[in-house]
């Protein structure tokens, strides 16, 4: 009698939260909507696209020069890119791969990716996806040498305020896009995913968009679905194994030849003796300053936040803790982070106090989620850093105020290389 009243309690227990956890799927989809609609109206993103129309183009960077191109048909397409410097004439085609993705009662569409390459840098490419001509895109790729422009968002969503910060950037004349993590905020509603590839189309398929992921990205619920990161990884492929990395939570590049960005994982582990703590030491042990004076890194968990909100995080101080230090040694440049929804520019820390030798760290979570922002004071916005030489950036920061990309801060900035006392070790 003991066992039987102990196993009863248990099983509801376990229904109990397999229904909360059902609830909270349903409501992230139902608030998500809430918000949006209160929140200015967002871009229809309806799939107005033929079953084996390609959608949700976006490229990102892989090497020096090559690019991968990924697309979305909903029923089984040729996994085939034809390129060339005309509007429609593609004097190139390449061959690629598809793969299809389960959650929970959900199956993705056909996931398609093709690497394209080489390529000539500083270059205007036209391009069809699947052999469908009704389609037809264009990128541009990044210069071979500085100076290089970068718009940086975090936790960008699909929010009124999301349309404002794309348009913003839209404007601008960028050659890559930084992401430090929330993408979608599809929380395990998946189809926001497709909707969410749908809204960045216009600009990620013209421009290399590099994220790393934040902790909207994880998806994985107790029971129902263990796999953490199903549909990041599945949608969003970086160029991971080219940096020697195991995973595509983290990874690193060159761009513009004097550029290194390292990509960093605040939702897996990071503990020193770790896969990832492992890559970071020997990625920055690779790094020749005389041929690239600037290193960059982007995580999604802020070191540093005068900010309540999401203060005193495990993600934010056990990694400090673990990684700070490599980062110090290596005399990184600039820290992009995400998760606070506001602005914020600490100028050269480390070890939570002023150190010439130190990053500038730099929260740029504010480019439209759904959750609103962190303070009455923040707004909505987007940044651009424009590294000059090898010795000078300059970084900026735009508000969406009033429907118009006001710049609220400006600054420049000068690369450790340079810098007499800071020579790194």
């Amino acid at each position: 009698m003991r066992s039987d009243n102990k196993i009863i309690p248990s099983f509801l227990m376990a229904n109990t939260s397999l229904i909360m956890i059902i609830a909270a799927v349903i409501w992230a989809a139902f608030s998500g909507d809430m918000a949006s609609n209160n929140h200015r109206t967002r871009t229809n993103t309806t799939d107005s696209q033929g079953s084996t129309t390609p959608q949700q183009v976006h490229i990102s960077m892989v090497g020096r020069d090559k690019m991968r191109i990924s697309w979305m048909t909903r029923k089984p397409a040729l996994s085939k890119v034809e390129y060339g410097m005309s509007s429609g004439v593609y004097d190139t085609s390449v061959i690629g791969t598809s793969t299809t993705y389960y959650y929970l009662l959900y199956k993705s569409g056909h996931i398609h990716e093709v690497v394209i390459g080489p390529l000539n840098p500083n270059t205007v490419y036209y391009y069809s996806c699947s052999a469908d001509a009704s389609r037809e895109f264009f990128f541009k790729t990044t210069p071979p040498q500085l100076p290089i422009n970068f718009v940086v968002i975090g936790d960008l969503g699909q929010t009124g305020w999301t349309d404002s910060t794309l348009q913003h950037i839209s404007q601008a004349n960028y050659d890559m896009l930084l992401l430090p993590g929330d993408l979608s905020y599809a929380d395990y509603w998946q189809p926001k995913w497709d909707s969410f590839g749908r809204l960045v189309e216009p600009l990620a398929s013209q421009r290399p968009w590099m994220v790393t992921h934040g902790n909207h990205e994880i998806e994985k619920i107790p029971i129902l679905h263990g796999t953490p990161f199903t549909s990041y990884n599945a949608r969003w492929h970086m160029p991971f194994e080219e940096s020697g990395s195991p995973s595509n939570l983290y990874y690193s590049f060159d761009v513009a030849s004097e550029v290194h960005v390292i990509m960093l994982g605040s939702y897996t582990d990071f503990s020193q003796g770790s896969s990832q703590y492992k890559w970071l030491e020997g990625d920055l042990n690779k790094i020749d300053r005389k041929k690239t004076p600037w290193v960059m890194v982007l995580f999604h968990a802020p070191w540093y936040n005068s900010n309540k909100a999401h203060s005193k995080e495990y993600e934010s101080v056990n990694m400090r803790k673990a990684m700070e230090q490599l980062l110090y040694d290596a005399r990184v440049d600039v820290i992009f982070v995400g998760h606070v929804h506001a602005y914020e520019r600490f100028t050269r820390v480390y070890d939570g106090k002023a150190n010439k030798c130190g990053p500038v760290h730099i929260t740029i979570g504010d480019g439209g989620n759904r959750e609103g922002l962190a303070t009455k004071e923040a707004s909505f916005g987007h940044g651009q850093l424009e590294v000059i030489n090898s010795s000078h950036a300059q970084w900026t920061w735009h508000r969406n105020q009033d429907n118009l990309s006001v710049a609220g801060d400006s600054v420049w900035l000068t690369s450790l290389f340079s810098h007499p006392d800071c020579n790194p070790q």
